[in-house]
């Protein structure tokens, strides 16, 4: 129990400097950040993983599968808007 009180506790505390971190970002920096959290969602993904090598619990393996959709989720829609920000720095190719 304590460990599950100490775990949240980590959480809360990351979401809240996380929060208040990230807001502060200046537009012209979101893209370095955002393939920073990329690659943090991408270590993620293989705790996730490392986790179900082991034997576990159902409560660990649900929110093991958690992490690793939820991880997923934003390194692809990170990957998806990263390719959107680039490509509205190339040049139109005219047709004449």
């Amino acid at each position: 129990m304590v460990d599950l009180v100490l775990m949240v506790s980590v959480f809360a505390a990351a979401f809240v400097v996380g929060y208040v971190l990230i807001s502060r970002v200046p537009p012209r920096l979101h893209t370095p950040l955002m393939s920073m959290t990329n690659a943090i969602s991408a270590v993620t993904i293989l705790g996730g993983f490392l986790l179900f090598a082991v034997p576990t619990t159902i409560s660990q393996d649900v929110l093991g599968f958690m992490a690793i959709a939820l991880a997923a989720f934003n390194v692809v829609g990170g990957f998806a808007i990263t390719d959107r920000m680039v490509k509205m720095f190339h040049r139109k190719e005219s047709s004449s």
